[in-house]
């Protein structure tokens, strides 16, 4: 009765011990695809500063040559 149930718990541990290591590898991947996410909503509005200025300067070039 007792080496059942002692057997039993070890079988229980095991198989916690999978799942685990299961879900740390989900949550490494996870946090693996945030990680390139972010890098790539950073590198986006980088994007978009760059083109804000080039169009600001050429209204800049296309308000002198109005005053011109």
């Amino acid at each position: 009765m007792i080496e059942q149930k002692i057997v039993s718990a070890i079988e229980k541990i095991k198989i916690l011990k999978q799942e685990k290591e299961e879900l740390q590898k989900r949550v490494n991947s996870l946090e693996m695809e945030l990680k390139n996410k972010n890098q790539e909503i950073e590198n986006l509005l980088n994007e978009r500063e760059s083109i804000k200025r080039q169009i600001e300067d050429l209204l800049r070039e296309l308000d002198m040559e109005g005053n011109v």
